[in-house]
This record gives C-alpha cells, structure tokens and sequence, in this order.
C-alpha cells in the first residue's frame, strides 16, 4: 500500500467514525453510545484473545510438521490490526476490527490478501523464484535451432548443420560424436604411415 493511501486511510477513517457517533449518539443518547463503544472493544478484545490462542497453536502444529505457516502468519498479522482498531474508540472502527477478527469473515480477506498483495509482491521482489513463476522456455536462437529446450524438454533439436539431431556435433540423441570420430580417423593414418615408414627403412 503507498504512503499517500495509507494517510488518506489514517485521516478519513477517524473522521468518517467521528461523524457516525454523533450521529448514534443523537439518536440513543450519550450515555448509551458510551455504552455501545465500551462493550464492542470488550467483545472485540475476549474474541482476540481466543483467535489470537488458536493462532498460535495453528503455527505450532504446523513446525512440528515441518510446514510453513504462512496463512497463520498473515493471520496474525489481521488480528494484530484488528487489536488496534477495537481498542480505538469509535463504531466504525469497531466494525472493521470484528471483520478482521472473525474467522468467516477473516479467511476471504486473507485469502485476497495473500493473491493480489503479497504473492506480487514476493514475485517483484524474487523475479518469480520463490513461487516458480521464472521464464523456463530455455534458449531461443533466431533459427530455431534449439526447438527441444524451447519446449522445456532438455533434448536437443535438429539444426541445419547437423541433420542427424545434434547441432554441434557432440554426442546429442542420434548424432554421435562427430569431433571425436575425426579424432579417431586421424589416428589410424598415423599408424598406417608410421608402419610403411618402418618397412621402407628395413
């Protein structure tokens, strides 16, 4: 969220609730939205209390599984808002505190929360790496001569230098090792010359 919108949250949220309780309190009096205001953030509060407890013992199960608790972990993080914005005096506010304190209400934020927040965030900031959403269409060339990594096969791909498969020539799948073969060649008429040499000399 970018500083100008979480200053605009900060100033018209106070006032918006401002203007709400006058309003109830012209309507039920002073005494009673007092009332209304104090019993909200003591609901709100014994309901934090126990999310807060079954948090924590989602997280603990968890690492003793092994698992990373990341929905308990932005779970916690909506209670802690929620925590703050129950204990501001004001109905509105209060309202908002008990959405995010709710599991049936708290599970959808997350849920967007988590999909349009925090996964792009995490994926700008690893170039993808952290949730595999990396370029893996390995290396195109203008001939498309590697059509088998293009296609995220690992196999090699027929180019125009090599018909058999193997556009280098060394030891693709049905090309053989050419650089070798040549290696191999040169060996024998070496032999073959040393051997008519031996016998002119005797």
């Amino acid at each position: 969220m970018r500083p100008r919108t979480l200053l605009a949250l900060l100033l018209v949220v106070p006032f918006v609730d401002a203007l709400f309780l006058i309003y109830v309190a012209t309507r039920l009096g002073a005494v009673l939205t007092v009332a209304l205001v104090v019993l909200t953030a003591i609901l709100g509060m014994l309901l934090l209390r126990a999310e807060g407890r079954a948090t924590i013992a989602r997280v603990q199960r968890k690492l003793a599984r092994g698992e990373p608790p990341t929905d308990e972990l932005l779970d916690g993080g909506l209670l802690i808002a929620a925590g703050a914005l129950l204990l501001t005096p004001g109905l509105v506010t209060d309202a908002i505190g008990f959405l995010l304190a709710l599991p049936l209400s708290r599970v959808p934020i997350r849920v967007a929360l988590k999909r349009y927040v925090v996964i792009p965030y995490i994926d700008r900031e690893t170039d993808g790496f952290v949730t595999g959403n990396v370029y893996v269409g390995g290396f195109p060339g203008p001939d498309d001569d590697f059509e088998g990594f293009e296609s995220g096969t690992g196999s090699w791909g027929s180019g125009p230098d090599d018909p058999d498969g193997d556009p280098f020539g060394t030891g693709g799948p049905g090309g053989g090792d050419r650089f070798a073969d040549e290696d191999r060649a040169d060996d024998v008429v070496d032999v073959d010359y040393r051997v008519e040499e031996e016998e002119r000399s005797k």
